[in-house]
């Protein structure tokens, strides 16, 4: 079983497990170590031997550095194909553990970031179906991030359940690409996604949650769960208070006007750039601690009939009520008219 990490701070980074497939699938068309990391503007030498750890900005840039060296506008789905239960550390240990599906998927939400931190899962009903959303933490990342880790979900769901799983309905926030094979698609992921959708989602048969997991090991899933929580606790630590008081900061915020680095910042009595520095630290933006903070409230807010969407967006702090709109439906998945009718109906 893997040590404990370490409890040094660290900034948004990838593990060396999480790396491994990309780098494999650069080798097999022909792109060396050195060349890949010379093209995302590394050191000739970074990636060998193998980092314990690599930045996420880094990783994406050898996403985008892959596909070019080895010509491969479909590089994001291949690296996502050669994912195995080691790419995701302790968590992918705590999935072969997993009964069924849904459980499996309950865990990625919970366990995702001891592999990485590009983005978070998110599952919830969608009408008559079930649906996963991927946020990436770098939206304006090129399309093979969320490619990468949609193609990896697939190939390890599918390893998980002894047989090819594909979704009713792929969707990716990014556009069409020029060079896009529909074929290639189908194949890795099991369905032709639509493009410019709100979120990345795939949508499935809600029936597949209680599919069991034929090799699944349920009788170490305490001991791997308990592991999987230590790691969590001790990320926790090394990131400190910072997250938290920025979260309480900004909450207090709100309550009177938008919430601003700079004002936060002074708030607690420290300059803006020690404040990114502080928050980068701890493996997360102002942006991404605002954001979180503006979805729970807004939670709050839908299921208060008396504030209209109007009044909602405005106590968050946005200028108008489509911007509001636009930020719940990237954190949620939908609008927030369609959210409250939901709360509502008791159905979130």
């Amino acid at each position: 079983m893997p040590s404990a990490c370490s409890n040094t701070p660290a900034a948004p980074r990838v593990t060396a497990a999480y790396l491994q497939p990309l780098l494999e699938t650069a080798a097999a068309r022909g792109v060396d170590a050195a060349a890949l990391a010379t093209a995302a503007g590394l050191a000739p030498d970074r990636l060998a031997p193998l980092p314990e750890r690599l930045s996420a900005a880094d990783y994406i840039a050898l996403l985008d550095a892959g596909s070019r060296l080895a010509a491969d506008p479909h590089f994001g789905l291949h690296v996502g194909e050669r994912v195995r239960p080691g790419t995701f550390s302790v968590y992918g240990l705590v999935l072969l553990a997993c009964r069924d599906l849904g459980q499996a998927l309950e865990q990625t939400q919970r366990y995702e970031q001891l592999a990485h931190d590009l983005g978070r899962s998110r599952l919830a009903p969608a009408g008559a179906c079930a649906r996963y959303t991927w946020t990436s933490h770098y939206p304006h990342a090129s399309r093979h991030l969320a490619e990468s880790v949609f193609a990896g979900i697939r190939t390890f769901g599918s390893w998980l359940a002894g047989r090819p799983l594909a979704p009713r309905a792929l969707a990716f926030a990014h556009r069409c690409p020029d060079d896009a094979d529909p074929a290639e698609y189908a194949r890795v992921l099991g369905a032709v996604p639509a493009f410019d959708a709100p979120a990345h989602t795939a949508d499935f048969d809600p029936a597949l949650l209680a599919l069991a997991l034929p090799a699944a090991d349920t009788g170490m899933y305490p001991l791997l769960q308990q592991h999987a929580e230590r790691l969590l606790r001790e990320r926790a630590q090394a990131a400190g208070d910072i997250v938290a008081q920025v979260h309480a900061a900004i909450v207090r915020t709100l309550a009177r006007e938008p919430a601003r680095l700079a004002g936060i910042a002074a708030e607690l009595d420290m300059s803006a750039r020690t404040l990114q520095r502080k928050l980068a630290d701890a493996g997360a933006t102002f942006q991404q601690v605002l954001d979180a903070a503006r979805h729970a409230l807004a939670l709050d807010y839908l299921r208060q009939d008396g504030l209209s969407l109007v009044d909602i967006a405005f106590l968050l702090g946005f200028q108008e009520q489509s911007a509001f709109t636009h930020a719940f439906r990237e954190w949620s998945g939908m609008n927030p008219g369609a959210w409250r009718e939901r709360a509502q109906a008791g159905l979130v």
